[in-house]
């Protein structure tokens, strides 16, 4: 059977949820993608929208609760699946679920800045991955120091 993968650029709208399924750590949350549209006056009206429940195993759970929030611009890929099941009042409901492969800030609404774990994240990579860390280099100047003139093209 095939899985189908999706993309999701949107909001955080609940608290990110950490619990323990099957004694493995997982954080969920929801997420909403909303489009806009142009009028033919000009003016912007609401479009679709699409809500699905994100949920984030393995690793990704220490960045997801450390970084993300209610609120917080996201993009998230994975797989999805409909969920089904009975609400308390016994009515039959779905919904759409991810299971995220990776999830981060959408940074055309935020400015982040990136932190390396202080202890080596278990990736079966091991030791290829503290060397790789070793040999990262901090940048010299932030965007804040760079001067307007560093950035003008000569005439």
């Amino acid at each position: 059977m095939f899985e189908t993968s999706m993309t999701v650029v949107g909001r955080i709208i609940t608290d990110p949820r950490r619990r323990v399924v099957a004694g493995q750590e997982v954080i969920s949350f929801r997420v909403a993608a909303n489009s806009r549209r142009r009028t033919p006056e000009g003016s912007w009206e609401a479009g679709n929208s699409l809500y699905v429940t994100v949920n984030c195993w393995g690793r990704l759970v220490t960045g997801v609760g450390a970084a993300l929030y209610k609120g917080a611009p996201i993009i998230a890929t994975g797989t999805v699946h409909t969920s089904d099941y009975e609400d308390r009042e016994g009515v039959k409901r779905s919904s759409l679920e991810m299971r995220a492969t990776a999830v981060g800030p959408d940074l055309s609404w935020v400015i982040i800045r990136i932190e390396q774990p202080k202890q080596p994240v278990a990736d079966g990579l091991g030791e290829a991955t503290e060397r790789a860390a070793e040999y990262a280099e901090p940048a010299e100047e932030s965007a804040s120091d760079v001067d307007a003139a560093d950035l003008a093209i000569p005439a």
